[in-house]
Protein backbone atom coordinates (compact mmCIF):
# COMPACT_ATOMS: atom_id res chain seq x y z
CA UNK A 1 0.00 0.00 0.00
CA UNK A 2 2.87 2.62 1.04
CA UNK A 3 4.23 1.72 -2.37
CA UNK A 4 1.03 2.51 -4.50
CA UNK A 5 0.49 5.80 -2.24
CA UNK A 6 4.41 6.70 -3.35
CA UNK A 7 3.23 6.00 -6.59
CA UNK A 8 0.28 8.08 -6.96
CA UNK A 9 2.11 11.37 -4.74
CA UNK A 10 5.52 10.90 -7.37
CA UNK A 11 3.21 10.32 -10.57
CA UNK A 12 0.86 13.79 -9.17
CA UNK A 13 3.99 16.07 -8.62
CA UNK A 14 5.12 15.07 -11.95
CA UNK A 15 1.84 16.35 -13.45
CA UNK A 16 2.11 19.04 -11.67
CA UNK A 17 5.32 20.25 -12.65
CA UNK A 18 4.76 19.39 -16.48
CA UNK A 19 2.10 21.46 -16.05
CA UNK A 20 3.68 24.84 -15.07
CA UNK A 21 6.11 27.21 -16.20
CA UNK A 22 8.85 29.80 -15.17
CA UNK A 23 8.54 33.25 -16.22
CA UNK A 24 12.17 35.26 -16.41
CA UNK A 25 13.36 38.40 -17.91
CA UNK A 26 15.04 41.71 -17.18
CA UNK A 27 12.57 45.26 -16.57
CA UNK A 28 15.43 48.39 -17.82
CA UNK A 29 14.55 50.06 -14.82
CA UNK A 30 16.49 50.75 -11.23
CA UNK A 31 15.21 48.25 -8.55
CA UNK A 32 11.98 48.06 -7.24
CA UNK A 33 10.12 47.31 -10.04
CA UNK A 34 7.58 44.94 -10.30
CA UNK A 35 6.33 41.90 -12.74
CA UNK A 36 2.80 40.54 -12.66
CA UNK A 37 0.28 38.18 -14.89
CA UNK A 38 -2.86 39.41 -15.31
CA UNK A 39 -6.20 37.61 -14.55
CA UNK A 40 -5.65 33.93 -15.62
CA UNK A 41 -9.32 33.59 -17.69
CA UNK A 42 -11.38 31.02 -16.10
CA UNK A 43 -9.34 31.20 -12.87
CA UNK A 44 -10.11 32.67 -9.58
CA UNK A 45 -7.51 32.46 -6.49
CA UNK A 46 -8.63 32.77 -2.93
CA UNK A 47 -7.78 35.48 -1.00
CA UNK A 48 -3.97 35.13 1.24
CA UNK A 49 -5.01 34.45 4.72
CA UNK A 50 -1.94 36.18 5.84
CA UNK A 51 -1.48 39.67 6.28
CA UNK A 52 1.29 41.78 4.97
CA UNK A 53 2.88 44.77 6.90
CA UNK A 54 3.94 48.46 5.90
CA UNK A 55 5.26 50.01 8.77
CA UNK A 56 5.62 53.74 8.96
CA UNK A 57 9.69 53.99 10.95
CA UNK A 58 12.53 56.62 10.52
CA UNK A 59 9.34 59.09 8.94
CA UNK A 60 9.18 56.46 5.57
CA UNK A 61 7.28 53.78 5.00
CA UNK A 62 8.57 50.45 4.55
CA UNK A 63 8.69 49.09 1.82
CA UNK A 64 8.44 51.65 -0.04
CA UNK A 65 7.22 49.48 -3.04
CA UNK A 66 4.72 46.47 -1.49
CA UNK A 67 3.20 44.23 -4.16
CA UNK A 68 0.36 41.63 -2.71
CA UNK A 69 -2.50 39.64 -4.61
CA UNK A 70 -5.97 40.93 -4.76
CA UNK A 71 -7.95 40.16 -1.79
CA UNK A 72 -4.95 40.62 0.59
CA UNK A 73 -4.89 42.27 3.98
CA UNK A 74 -2.55 45.24 4.69
CA UNK A 75 -1.41 45.81 8.15
CA UNK A 76 -0.32 49.32 8.69
CA UNK A 77 1.70 49.77 11.42
CA UNK A 78 3.51 53.17 13.16
CA UNK A 79 6.61 52.35 14.87
CA UNK A 80 7.73 55.95 15.24
CA UNK A 81 7.10 58.04 18.47
CA UNK A 82 4.98 60.30 16.03
CA UNK A 83 1.27 60.33 15.12
CA UNK A 84 0.99 59.08 11.32
CA UNK A 85 -1.70 58.61 9.04
CA UNK A 86 -2.10 56.85 6.02
CA UNK A 87 -4.53 57.65 3.05
CA UNK A 88 -4.24 57.71 -0.94
CA UNK A 89 -6.36 59.26 -3.35
CA UNK A 90 -7.06 56.71 -5.57
CA UNK A 91 -6.99 52.91 -6.75
CA UNK A 92 -5.95 51.42 -10.29
CA UNK A 93 -6.84 54.97 -11.05
CA UNK A 94 -10.04 54.87 -9.91
CA UNK A 95 -10.50 58.52 -7.68
CA UNK A 96 -13.67 56.39 -6.58
CA UNK A 97 -11.45 54.37 -4.41
CA UNK A 98 -9.95 56.60 -2.31
CA UNK A 99 -9.79 56.06 1.38
CA UNK A 100 -8.62 57.38 4.82
CA UNK A 101 -7.17 55.64 7.46
CA UNK A 102 -6.97 58.09 10.11
CA UNK A 103 -4.34 59.01 12.08
CA UNK A 104 -3.17 57.03 14.92
CA UNK A 105 -0.47 56.90 17.64
CA UNK A 106 3.45 54.68 17.84
CA UNK A 107 2.52 51.28 18.32
CA UNK A 108 -1.11 50.67 16.93
CA UNK A 109 -2.04 49.23 13.60
CA UNK A 110 -4.65 49.98 11.13
CA UNK A 111 -5.61 47.14 8.37
CA UNK A 112 -7.58 47.39 5.18
CA UNK A 113 -8.50 44.32 2.57
CA UNK A 114 -7.35 45.30 -1.11
CA UNK A 115 -9.81 43.74 -3.77
CA UNK A 116 -9.43 45.88 -6.06
CA UNK A 117 -6.37 45.17 -8.63
CA UNK A 118 -3.86 48.39 -9.52
CA UNK A 119 -1.48 50.70 -8.37
CA UNK A 120 -2.04 52.37 -5.03
CA UNK A 121 0.04 55.79 -3.89
CA UNK A 122 0.08 55.64 -0.57
CA UNK A 123 0.38 58.67 1.84
CA UNK A 124 0.41 60.27 5.18
CA UNK A 125 -1.08 63.79 5.57
CA UNK A 126 0.72 64.34 8.71
CA UNK A 127 4.24 63.95 7.30
CA UNK A 128 3.47 65.02 3.29
CA UNK A 129 7.39 64.05 2.78
CA UNK A 130 6.15 60.56 3.57
CA UNK A 131 4.85 58.12 0.29
CA UNK A 132 4.81 54.29 -1.07
CA UNK A 133 3.31 52.79 -3.28
CA UNK A 134 1.23 49.33 -2.89
CA UNK A 135 0.77 46.96 -6.05
CA UNK A 136 -2.30 44.81 -6.26
CA UNK A 137 -1.20 42.07 -8.85
CA UNK A 138 -4.79 40.06 -9.84
CA UNK A 139 -2.66 36.70 -9.34
CA UNK A 140 -0.10 35.41 -7.22
CA UNK A 141 2.08 35.37 -10.06
CA UNK A 142 3.72 38.28 -9.51
CA UNK A 143 6.82 39.51 -8.13
CA UNK A 144 10.05 42.68 -7.35
CA UNK A 145 12.98 43.02 -9.25
CA UNK A 146 16.22 42.53 -7.79
CA UNK A 147 18.55 45.67 -7.93
CA UNK A 148 19.73 44.91 -11.52
CA UNK A 149 16.03 44.69 -13.02
CA UNK A 150 16.04 40.39 -12.92
CA UNK A 151 12.82 38.69 -12.56
CA UNK A 152 11.55 35.22 -12.07
CA UNK A 153 7.94 34.00 -11.50
CA UNK A 154 7.62 30.52 -11.30
CA UNK A 155 4.79 27.79 -11.21
CA UNK A 156 2.68 29.62 -13.87
CA UNK A 157 0.20 27.63 -15.51
CA UNK A 158 1.34 26.57 -19.19
CA UNK A 159 -0.77 29.46 -21.42
CA UNK A 160 -0.71 32.90 -22.69
CA UNK A 161 -1.37 35.59 -20.71
CA UNK A 162 -0.29 39.48 -20.54
CA UNK A 163 2.18 40.29 -18.16
CA UNK A 164 2.59 44.03 -16.52
CA UNK A 165 5.73 45.38 -15.65
CA UNK A 166 5.42 48.68 -13.44
CA UNK A 167 8.07 50.59 -12.20
CA UNK A 168 7.75 54.30 -9.67
CA UNK A 169 7.41 57.61 -12.04
CA UNK A 170 7.39 55.68 -15.37
CA UNK A 171 4.66 54.45 -17.43
CA UNK A 172 3.63 50.66 -16.94
CA UNK A 173 4.30 47.91 -20.02
CA UNK A 174 2.28 45.05 -20.83
CA UNK A 175 2.77 42.11 -23.36
CA UNK A 176 1.28 38.86 -24.29
CA UNK A 177 3.40 35.99 -23.47
CA UNK A 178 3.21 32.55 -24.05
CA UNK A 179 4.25 30.65 -20.93
CA UNK A 180 5.37 26.54 -21.31
CA UNK A 181 8.59 25.48 -19.32
CA UNK A 182 11.11 28.26 -19.27
CA UNK A 183 9.73 31.52 -21.23
CA UNK A 184 11.25 34.73 -21.10
CA UNK A 185 10.18 38.58 -21.13
CA UNK A 186 12.04 41.67 -21.74
CA UNK A 187 10.56 45.65 -20.83
CA UNK A 188 11.91 48.71 -21.70
CA UNK A 189 10.03 50.62 -19.17
CA UNK A 190 10.06 55.06 -19.97
CA UNK A 191 8.32 58.47 -18.88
Amino acid sequence: MTRLLLAIITTATLISAAHSATLSGKVAAAGDSVVYVDAIPGKTFPAPSTHVTMDQTGLAFRPHVLVVQQGATVDFLNSDSVSHNVFWTAMGGNKKLGHNLGTWPQGQTRSFKFDTPGVIPVLCNVHPEMSAFIVVSPTPHFVQTDSTGNYKIENIPDGSYTVTAWHEGLKPASKKVTVSGDAHADFALSK
